[in-house]
């Protein structure tokens, strides 16, 4: 591209500068006649019949229709011609074997006639100087734009030739390992710096995407288990009792496994950045509908007569409450408390239980994808590890915030604080 650039400037000044020829050497031979023409004027002012002593220049006197009074053949100019002349500007005349260039003026003779004194040259060469001129501009230019190209070509080579280097080092970086930095502060270091960067973070993408494949084998290995386990018995004992209990046991594994199954796809969503359509949600209307799905008599709801309006998706207020409140049945032993309440530009929702509660040392870590503060009570009661993942998840890119505390009620507190409309 810089090559056909570059051509095609020169080209136009090649073209450019042709043309131009013509013009300087007129332009020359205007002021090599001028002079003469002038030396000319005075003579005929004087009453003497003018000559020229350089070669190859007419000196003509004529009278103002163009008719010669200097005693020579009438010159080769026409009526127009000659009033150009009269009015003091510079003419060519084209013939077939030589150009011819005049200048010329008006004078007065002693006697008060009026005179017009010419100076005439021919213009040798003029017509091929100007051709060739503009051949070999442009076979220069044409040159001029290969020695560019050739040029940039081993110049651009030249200054990739690193960059090549660093591409073949990045082909065989094992993992972990880093591009060395120049030791040079320039655009080269800088773009070291820059696949260090895309390299950390595809290392670091890498290792979250193999814990969470493996935690999310691990976690669908035992409901999938469980149920093949649970259809081998039923198969194996026709006995008509024995089989409606394996089968109850087979839709409560089938259900924590859709569970488990829709937890995973949203966090899967989540990371690749889709986010739904955030529209004003009524916080107190949710948790009615919440309470009112979850169908136990010990949640009460503690919410102010109004509405408390949030920006999220109503699919995301739905989910936050009832992972919430499902974690709080899993451990409450008599009570659980939702309470909504408007603060300023934000909105909380808490949800209190009076069960064992949370240790301090493992508050900050109940929010991570498959964390369990007693794994083995958590599997007897299905919890999967991934409901407060998912709420912190939802809450986070909503630009809320999740923490966990103790509760008055000697429980866990589980706080959520959301932006409000």
């Amino acid at each position: 591209m810089a090559t056909v650039a570059t051509l095609a400037i020169l080209l136009a000044l090649a073209t450019w500068t042709g043309r131009s020829i013509g013009s300087l050497l007129i332009n020359s031979t205007d002021n090599e006649l001028r002079p003469i023409m002038q030396t000319a004027v005075t003579d005929v002012s004087a009453g003497r019949l003018p000559h020229s002593d350089t070669p190859y220049v007419q000196v003509r006197v004529l009278d103002t229709a163009g008719t010669p009074v200097d005693g020579q053949p009438p010159p080769e100019l026409d009526d127009r011609d000659v009033s150009v002349l009269k009015a003091g500007e510079p003419i060519t005349r084209f013939r077939a074997d030589l150009p011819i260039r005049w200048v010329g003026t008006v004078a007065t003779a002693p006697d008060g006639s009026q005179r017009l004194v010419a100076a005439g040259i021919g213009l040798a060469g003029y017509t091929q100087a100007q051709r060739n001129g503009v051949n070999w501009l442009l076979l220069a230019a044409v040159l001029g734009a290969v020695a560019t190209g050739i040029a940039t070509w081993f110049s651009v080579r030249s200054s990739l030739r690193p960059v090549e280097r660093m591409r073949l080092d990045a082909t065989r970086l094992p993992a972990g390992e880093r591009l060395p930095l120049p030791d040079s502060d320039d655009e080269l270091r800088s773009l070291a710096g820059a696949l260090n960067g895309l390299l950390a973070r595809r290392d670091e993408a890498t290792e979250r995407l193999r814990k969470f494949t493996g935690d999310a084998a691990h976690e669908l290995r035992s409901p999938v288990a469980s149920i093949r386990v649970q259809a081998e018995v039923a198969v194996a004992n026709p006995d008509p009792e024995l089989s409606q209990e394996v089968l109850g046991e087979i839709v409560r594994e089938s259900e924590r496994l859709s569970t488990l199954v829709d937890g995973l796809l949203t966090l899967a969503r989540s990371d690749a950045g889709e986010l739904p359509t955030a529209q004003p949600v009524d916080l107190v209307a949710a948790a009615e509908a919440a309470v009112s799905r979850s169908a136990s008599t010990h949640v009460t709801l503690q919410a102010p007569t109004g509405s408390a309006w949030v920006q999220a998706a109503p699919t995301e207020v739905d989910l936050v409450l009832d992972n919430l409140l499902r974690n709080a049945k899993l451990y409450a032993r008599a009570q659980i408390t939702v309470s909504v309440l408007p603060a300023g530009g934000f909105v909380r929702l808490i949800v209190d239980d009076d069960g064992p509660g949370i240790a301090p040392e493992h508050r900050e870590k109940v929010f991570d994808r498959f964390y369990r503060v007693q794994d083995d009570r958590a599997r007897q009661t299905g919890g999967s590890g991934l409901g407060l993942a998912l709420v912190a998840e939802v809450v986070r890119r909503r630009g809320g915030t999740v923490m966990v505390t103790g509760s008055p009620d000697g429980g866990a507190r589980f706080q959520i604080r959301w932006k409000s409309l």
